[in-house]
């Protein structure tokens, strides 16, 4: 078997055939498989994926333990991937599944990379935990500036599935939980960053799926000690990751009013204003929970002291971001990028 394909999903009945169609053309294989995992809390999805018709074979699990990681690395263990060379990873919200993207994500491991994620443009004022600190703490740390670090929309080899279903049994107390959630995405990518190159396929539209910001905090909650652990065990190079022109796509919209008070007031609802001046502007509150797990200091404990910094962050560039140009907010990401490589490069790794 030369490819294969992992579905998380739950909930998710209308669009399941799509992206189960779109999997199977870009696979493209007879002898390839499909495996659904499904955490969903009834047997719809699941329903619509088995009657939904592929040449591949396709492998149905039901029940699953909620989480999106629980559910990628329960299908990883399935010996139907094990001759598997590449095993594409797809969101299952996805309105706009396309085969030619999952096909180009596959060439790119059979070419010979570790992981292969799409690179398709967010609206400004999404992708908050990607364009804030996931992005810009990856490449200042590992070297590695990957556009969409935590898209759910990727190919890996059978070594780099085979190295995190290790890692994942021996992970520090608190992890496992993390990567069993939103964490999964970049256990995935950093693992693979240790094991071999890793690429990325560039898109020039926005992807369509469900919006991630109701869901802020549990990604935060599950992400980000996964990304303090992870990369806290790399070395960063006092060369600028992704050369010295970093470019972000912060596609344009428009945001009424209304949204963005109701998005505003959410960002309340989680946790107070920092009182007072702030004295150490972002990223450099990313900085100081990257150095304190570097020191030793457990990861939840790190993401938890920044987590008032990451929502005055975020707070800061809804607000003004709504009355930015495109360019301007583009700059104002590349700069930060290039801040926090600036504080955490003396720091280096212990």
């Amino acid at each position: 078997m030369s490819a294969a394909a992992i579905l998380p999903s739950r909930n998710e009945p209308t669009t399941i055939a799509a992206v189960t169609s779109a999997v199977d053309l870009a696979l493209g294989d007879p002898a390839a498989v499909i495996v659904h995992a499904d955490a969903s809390d009834t047997f719809e999805t699941a329903e619509t994926f088995t009657v939904t018709a592929t040449q591949a074979a396709k492998v149905a699990l039901t029940g699953l333990l909620r989480g999106k990681g629980a559910q990628i690395l329960a299908a990883a263990r399935r010996p139907e991937l094990t001759g598997a060379e590449a095993v594409l990873i797809v969101d299952t919200d996805t309105r706009n599944p396309d085969p030619a993207v999952y096909r180009a994500l596959l060439d790119r491991v059979r070419a010979g990379a570790a992981l292969a994620i799409a690179d398709y443009p967010r609206h400004w004022d999404e992708a908050n935990l990607t364009n804030h600190l996931a992005r810009p703490l990856i490449a200042a740390a590992t070297g590695h500036d990957v556009p969409q670090p935590l898209a759910g929309d990727l190919a890996v080899s059978r070594d780099v599935l085979t190295a995190a279903l290790r890692a994942a049994e021996s992970l520090p107390a608190g992890l496992p939980e993390c990567v069993n959630g939103y964490g999964i995405d970049a256990f995935l990518l950093l693992t693979a960053a240790a094991t071999g190159p890793v690429t990325s396929v560039r898109l020039e539209q926005p992807k369509q799926h469900a919006g991630s910001f109701p869901h802020l905090a549990a990604i935060y909650r599950q992400a980000v000690p996964a990304l303090l652990h992870l990369t806290a065990a790399w070395s960063p190079s006092s060369v600028p990751p992704g050369g010295e022109a970093v470019r972000y796509r912060a596609a344009d919209r428009d945001l009424p009013p209304a949204r963005l008070q109701s998005m505003l007031t959410t960002l309340d609802s989680l946790g107070p204003r920092l009182d007072g001046y702030d004295e150490r502007p972002w990223p450099l509150p990313a900085a100081d929970a990257w150095i304190a797990v570097n020191s030793g200091t457990p990861a939840a404990d790190a993401a938890r002291e920044l987590w008032p910094h990451y929502l005055h962050r975020v707070r800061d560039w809804l607000t003004t971001g709504q009355s930015a140009t495109t360019r301007q907010r583009a700059e104002t990401l590349a700069a930060a990028h290039a801040r926090l490589h600036t504080a955490l490069t003396p720091a280096g790794a212990s």
